[in-house]
């Protein structure tokens, strides 16, 4: 009798932990298919170079921890982790690690605009104002008179939808740039706006950094597109991403906030300190998202958490033309236009504020940066690569010449480490490269 409830208890703990299993892998988003780095092109010796240099970042302090995915022709060639999910304990890094991702969340916010797009809902040169009122009569700063002040004029049209979605509007952000506009982003407290609709409200009552279609500025843009999105669809941010972008893609770690059975996998987030070059931990609160409860505003500008293999699925989506695993999110030609350059030749090698020369070689599309002109660029990456970043130096780039995907995570806010990942990691990506495309 004691063997037979043994051998019950045996298989009911079996079909439990079977399920638990089942219950963990249905959380999170399923692998892409790899393949070994020759049978796509690269070289694994030379791929070397990408795993050593990476890891010296871990070594040398400048990260607590990393992951990072490149991908060919949809298969991964490698899923790399380094060092440790937190200089807390000793738990490493792992795949289903969660990042903020910041400001990496424009793209897939810009994506849910071009899936109304495609639905004819708007249209690339209508006013913004067509769709938020607010903004029909703006005023602008043109400049500032003898005394200091800030010269406001009328701006001479509305913002269109294609320079919301390019950053060429002339909207503000609250950057530390000592620019009046910017000033009065900080002091109104755009980003703790109740809701969107408020946020909106408060935006138009800020004049532009320039008339609309003049120069590039980083802005509230996407953010804005949020809330268009919200009166396009009767649906709030959150729901609308999740229903059209991160359910069909599988997507099953990406939102607006952090389930409690999940915050365990939530990596550490760190200042960097330029005292001593390390890291200072950054708790919850102030301007670091909570991600444990509801935002007040759900910002498609910077509010989403994600894992590497979460953002990898939504990379090569993009590689893919709008698809991916059956699920089509865009049309090709929707990714193409969101791929080319959309600021205007009045706005290019203007001083932006962001470090960014843009112009010939580099521009800006609907979310994304784009290499027109690798060469030019000085970079070895395919022409029409579409890239961006994250304020805790998260980033990714789509290489749709080469059918090249690369995502890499960490969360560092502030110091040289960002630009410094960026830079190698292409380089050393494209020098393993040795089936590049014809």
């Amino acid at each position: 009798m004691r063997a037979a409830a043994a051998s019950i208890l045996a298989a009911v703990a079996s079909l439990l932990l079977g399920a638990a299993a089942l219950a963990a892998t249905a959380q999170t988003s399923p692998p892409l298919p790899s393949a070994s780095p020759e049978s796509v092109g690269f070289s694994a010796d030379r791929l070397k170079r990408l795993d050593a240099a990476m890891q010296t970042f871990v070594d040398g302090g400048r990260v607590a921890g990393m992951t990072t995915v490149l991908i060919r022709h949809g298969k991964v060639v490698a899923f790399s982790n380094y060092g440790r999910k937190s200089l807390a304990g000793p738990e490493p890094m792992t795949r289903d690690a969660i990042f903020r991702i910041y400001s990496m969340s424009k793209p897939i916010t810009s994506v849910g605009m071009m899936i109304l797009f495609e639905e004819g809902k708007w249209r690339l040169d209508d006013p913004i104002s067509k769709y938020l009122p607010e903004f029909a009569h703006m005023k602008v700063v043109a400049g500032t008179d003898a005394r200091g002040q800030p010269i406001i004029e009328d701006a001479r049209r509305p913002p269109t939808m294609r320079e919301l979605m390019s950053h060429t509007g002339g909207f503000g952000y609250g950057q530390m740039d000592g620019r009046e506009v910017n000033r009065l982003f900080r002091e109104r407290g755009v980003m703790q706006s109740e809701s969107l609709q408020a946020m909106t409200e408060t935006v138009a009552a800020i004049p532009l950094l320039s008339q609309p279609g003049t120069a590039w500025s980083y802005s509230i843009s996407m953010d804005l597109e949020g809330r268009i999105i919200e009166k396009l669809s009767g649906q709030s941010l959150g729901q609308f991403l999740e229903q059209r972008i991160f359910a069909p893609l599988r997507m099953r770690d990406t939102g607006f906030t952090v389930p409690a059975d999940k915050l365990g996998r939530l990596a550490g987030l760190y200042a960097f300190d330029a005292k001593t070059g390390g890291l200072t931990p950054l708790a919850a609160g102030g301007p670091v998202n909570d991600y444990s409860k509801a935002p007040k505003i759900e910002s498609g500008g910077g509010g989403l958490a994600s894992t590497a293999s979460d953002y990898a699925r939504f990379a090569q989506m993009l590689a893919g033309g709008g698809q991916l695993d059956g699920a089509r999110i865009l049309s090709p030609a929707s990714v193409k236009l969101m791929g080319t350059n959309a600021i205007p030749k009045v706005a290019w090698d203007l001083p932006n504020g962001n470090g960014i020369n843009f112009g010939e070689a580099i521009g800006y599309g609907l979310g994304v940066m784009v290499v027109a002109d690798p060469a030019r660029a000085g970079s070895l990456e395919g022409a029409g690569t579409m890239s961006w970043d994250g304020a805790a130096s998260t980033w990714f780039w789509v290489d749709p010449t080469n059918d090249v995907v690369f995502v890499g995570m960490i969360q560092v806010m502030g110091g040289p480490v960002r630009l410094d990942l960026q830079a190698i990691s292409r380089t050393l990506t494209y020098q393993a490269l040795v089936e590049p495309a014809k």
